[in-house]
């Protein structure tokens, strides 16, 4: 069988490394992929604004499915376009993908349907926005409406730190906006849920944490991932049933009620407050770095769940997962999430001696000269399964100190809170 992937990051490269290990799969194509999925895949570089150029590609190489790694093709409505030309491809539709597209189209559809969410406003301009806050109490959450890579939250102290929030979301930094939100402080703790659907079953697919903020302790610049551990220390029972019945179900019946039909991963960023879930936000995809946490734990064949979702056989197929912990740490570029050096050379790769449960997913690099470079902020991934987060999180720093790569940093407090001093 031949199998498509979307995207270039560590997701991407979690999925490519994982379907690579199928004895089903002949042969894998990554548009791009990055120097990880170079070394298992036939890395292609194609305009992937131009669907008609991929649809073209995937015809004439006889490709049997695609799947959608990162969130802009499926909010461009690529899942549809394929769809419609009898191309298989796991994800969700354009409609269904407004859920990470639009982040007041989600609010809308949690007040509607009595999701538990942070109470919001939505403002068209700097001037109502600039007034709203001087008027109201602090921390208060600031967010751009469109996608943004993970960078468009601002959680503000301050009423200048709002302003400037303010102004550069108005002012373009992450694409033109027309709303922005601006939502009250939730005091809890974070949560990654994420559930797999074929538009009539749902699935559980495992918990993590994710690290956001650049800095130690969970401070700094909100960044795509620094990290991130599965499961959560937080699910228990009683709140998995919670967020399934008030969140999850909610979502997918307030959907069909819209002709939607979710197909693919949902993943629901959440804070719990004393065990109570509240929706922060939704992604229509695997999470990055939650991708490269939480694949090594499963022990279903990701090929069989990924077809039994585009043929809406999901109800057939049971997951089942290995009972390791899993802790990522990202390496990254010195100077992101601001500005980095690119095409800076990574030595030593070949060097790391990897045991079992342990891997080095790729994200921002790329072969020049049959050497990898550095191309992106966020680097690679380095991921270890084992009984405890303690051994898991040592296991990590050694192999990313073995590298020993000057020009990269990383977060050593990766899982601090689940992890006894």
């Amino acid at each position: 069988m031949k199998v498509g992937i979307i995207g270039s990051g560590g997701r991407e490269h979690a999925i490519c490394h994982t379907l690579s290990n199928d004895q089903k799969v002949n042969h894998i194509y990554c548009f791009p992929g990055n120097a990880g999925t170079a070394k298992i895949a036939e890395n292609i570089k194609l305009n992937l604004d131009n669907f008609n150029e991929l649809k073209d590609f995937i015809i004439s190489n006889n490709i049997d499915l695609i799947i959608v790694g990162p969130e802009k093709p499926l909010v461009d409505g690529i899942v549809d376009f394929l769809q419609d030309n009898n191309i298989k491809v796991f994800g969700p539709n354009k409609l269904a993908s407004q859920l990470e597209g639009s982040k007041i189209f989600t609010k809308n559809l949690c007040e509607k349907y009595n999701i538990p969410t942070a109470q919001f406003g939505i403002f068209q301009n700097v001037n109502d926005a600039t007034n709203f806050i001087k008027k109201t109490k602090y921390p208060l959450v600031i967010k751009a409406d469109g996608l943004a890579s993970g960078k468009g939250v601002y959680i503000c102290e301050k009423s200048k730190e709002a302003e400037l929030a303010i102004k550069e979301i108005f002012g373009g930094k992450f694409g033109k906006a027309k709303n922005l939100l601006i939502e009250e402080f939730l005091k809890g703790e974070e949560m990654s849920y994420f559930i797999i659907s074929d538009g009539k079953t749902i699935k559980r697919f495992d918990t993590a944490q994710d690290h956001k903020r650049v800095l130690e302790g969970d401070k700094g610049k909100n960044t795509g991932g620094m990290g991130a551990y599965s499961p959560s220390r937080l699910i228990n029972d009683n709140l998995d049933s919670k967020i399934i019945s008030k969140i999850i179900e909610p979502t997918i019946r307030g959907l069909k009620r819209m002709g939607i039909n979710y197909q693919g991963f949902l993943y629901a960023g959440l804070m719990i407050v004393d065990n109570e879930p509240y929706l922060i936000e939704y992604n229509v995809r695997m999470g990055d770095p939650e991708c490269q946490t939480i694949l090594p734990k499963l022990k279903s064949n990701l090929l069989e769940l990924f077809l039994s979702c585009c043929n809406e056989k999901l109800n057939e197929v049971e997951i089942k997962w290995h009972n390791e912990k899993s802790l990522c740490i990202v390496l990254c570029s010195k100077g992101y999430p601001d500005e980095f050096t690119k095409n800076v050379l990574i030595r030593n790769l070949n060097k790391i001696k990897f045991d079992k449960n342990e891997y080095c997913y790729h994200a921002g690099t790329t072969i020049i000269k049959e050497q990898v470079y550095a191309t992106g902020g966020r680097v690679l991934n380095f991921v270890c399964l084992s009984q405890n987060f303690l051994e898991a999180r040592t296991k990590v720093v050694n192999m990313i100190n073995s590298l020993n790569w000057d020009n990269g940093f990383y977060r050593k407090d990766i899982g601090y809170k689940v992890i006894e001093k």
